[in-house]
């Protein structure tokens, strides 16, 4: 009975260890909350932090200053090309980041200068040494452009005087200089009663200036090189110049230079030529070039040399008689070989003896004008060949040339079917040359003109050439005078009235046997300068160089001819 109770109540002490053990393990996986369930709070993730950049400071743009001895025609492009660039320019070159000018840098263009005198200037030579005296307040040494013998006066730019002073140093103020804006120049040069000189830079010759040879050399022979002239600027860039003020100079790059030898023309023009009588006697006895044994060394070294040649080659023509009486002229064929020594390019043909044989000689001259390759102008084969306005370029320069004989006689005058010279339609003419001043850069016009033994122009001969310069002629020069005669500088135009002879017999006066050769310089499009040499012929056949003193004699007559 104890044993049977004992084990009643192990059993129910087991049941309860039982039931305790079950009720301590899940019935179920632990349930996943719906969205009506009580969100267990979970933690607010931080935003990722982006690591906050320095800030640059905005880079100062670099200030530059343009000097005060920049030509005029940079000072121009460079203050247009700040403008355009929105550049910072300096106030002063002292507080300037970069300066263009004259200070040491990068070389960006080399400037050359040239002394100059007004057109009637005996003088033609000049030195370094001269002008660095007179800088210096000694004008002894330039005394000879005076010609009253007044002080010499030095007129120049502002911007001209800048750069001596940095050439040369500070000028003395016993130099007497004179500061002009740059279009006032020439003519206070010119009013200063023939004591005023200049020095410009090349780009600004003008006719109206006479280029002195500095140390014998000038800016107008090509051979020159620019580095060896005395008178140069090199124009650089000196400091720190930021890409701005680089991009700007490569966006409008400055010229190297001003004087490119590649943009130049010379043309050289010459008065009568005619192998007859005398010359061509001569000729036969001393050799077909001993009339150019001088001047040839001339004019051959031109770019273009013009020959007016007033009488025809023709193999019929007689042999030549030293003192024949009429006037009936031509010249042996074998004579060209004189033309051909000279360099002749171009001939003109406004002669009143080119029809002296007849058609025969006429057709034969031009015949070897052609076959030679030389163009010519102012006669031809027919009325309409002579009159029409002839053509040339050279050195990126363009030409035209015309020219007409109104003095005749008739029989010398083309027609439509018969050759001879272009006779002179002054309305025809004009509007030629109106219609070439928009084609061509220097439109010339030359007249075979009524005959002056005189230094002098009459009034009819100046308000013919005149209305040539009116028309757009550049250039107007007489071919027809024996004798030199006068210039003039007439609205932007240069006009000389008669050259006198080149290859001619006459002996029997003074004014017969000088001569002038002019030697025009074209630079880029533009009639720059005109050079005058002057011959004096002897043994009725060759031109040689005039001594000072004649010299000194023609150019004085001439120059009191034309008014100055």
């Amino acid at each position: 009975m104890r044993r049977t109770r004992m084990f009643r109540c192990l059993s129910i002490v087991l049941t309860l260890l039982i039931c305790t053990a079950c009720s301590l393990v899940p019935a179920s996986p632990t349930a996943v909350p719906t969205a009506t369930d009580t969100p267990v709070p979970t933690a607010t993730p931080k935003p990722t932090e982006v690591p906050t950049a320095t800030p640059e400071p905005t880079p100062v743009p670099k200030t530059l200053w343009l000097g005060d001895d920049l030509p005029d025609s940079l000072s121009a492009q460079l203050k247009r090309m700040v403008q355009e660039a929105d550049l910072v320019v300096a106030e002063s070159a002292d507080d300037a980041d970069a300066v263009i000018g004259m200070a040491d840098g990068q070389e960006l263009a080399l400037w050359v200068y040239q002394p100059v005198a007004p057109f009637p200037t005996l003088t033609d030579d000049i030195t370094l040494k001269g002008i660095n005296a007179f800088w210096q307040g000694d004008p002894g040494h330039v005394a000879n452009l005076s010609r009253d013998g007044h002080a010499v006066e030095l007129f120049l730019t502002a911007n001209t005087l800048a750069m001596l002073t940095q050439l040369l140093g500070e000028p003395s103020a016993e130099a007497k200089i004179t500061i002009v804006e740059p279009a006032e120049l020439i003519s206070r040069a010119w009013d200063a009663a023939g004591h005023g000189w200049a020095i410009v830079p090349f780009e600004e010759l003008d006719p109206q200036w006479k280029v002195l040879r500095l140390d014998g050399m000038s800016l107008l022979d090509k051979e020159v090189a620019n580095e060896d002239w005395p008178l140069q600027m090199s124009i650089n860039l000196a400091g720190e110049a930021d890409e701005a003020i680089l991009q700007a100079l490569e966006a409008d790059p400055l010229p190297q230079t001003n004087r490119d030898v590649t943009k130049i023309t010379t043309l050289v023009m010459t008065g009568v030529t005619a192998m007859v009588r005398s010359i061509a006697y001569r000729m036969e006895i001393k050799g077909i070039l001993y009339p150019g044994e001088e001047v040839n060394r001339l004019l051959e070294t031109a770019d273009l040399t013009h020959i007016s040649n007033e009488i025809p080659f023709y193999s019929g023509c007689p042999y030549p008689d030293p003192v024949q009486q009429d006037l009936v002229f031509c010249s042996d064929p074998r004579y060209i070989e004189l033309l051909q020594d000279a360099g002749a390019d171009l001939i003109e043909l406004t002669g009143n003896h080119f029809q002296d044989y007849g058609d025969e000689a006429t057709l034969e001259t031009l015949a070897m004008y052609d076959e030679l390759g030389w163009p010519y102008y102012g006669g031809g084969a027919n009325l309409e060949e002579a009159s029409r306005p002839m053509i040339i370029e050279s050195n990126g320069n363009s030409f035209s040339f015309i020219g007409c004989n109104p003095v005749g006689p008739i029989y010398a005058w083309a027609t439509e079917d018969r050759p001879g010279a272009a006779p002179c339609d002054y309305d025809y003419m004009t509007a030629e040359l109106e219609k070439m001043s928009q084609e061509v850069d220097v439109p010339i016009a030359t007249f075979q003109y009524h005959e002056i033994y005189e230094y002098w122009a009459t009034e009819e001969q100046q308000t013919d050439f005149r209305r040539m310069v009116d028309a757009g002629a550049k250039i107007v020069s007489g071919s027809q005078s024996h004798h030199p005669q006068a210039f003039e500088f007439y609205k932007g135009g240069f006009i000389h009235y008669g050259l006198g002879n080149l290859f001619f017999d006459q002996m029997q006066m003074l004014g017969t046997r000088q001569e002038f050769v002019d030697w025009h310089v074209i630079y880029d499009g533009r009639h720059i300068s005109t050079v005058l040499y002057t011959y004096m012929l002897e043994d009725y056949a060759r031109p040689r160089l005039m001594t000072v003193a004649e010299r000194e004699q023609l150019l004085t007559s001439v120059f009191e001819a034309s008014g100055w």
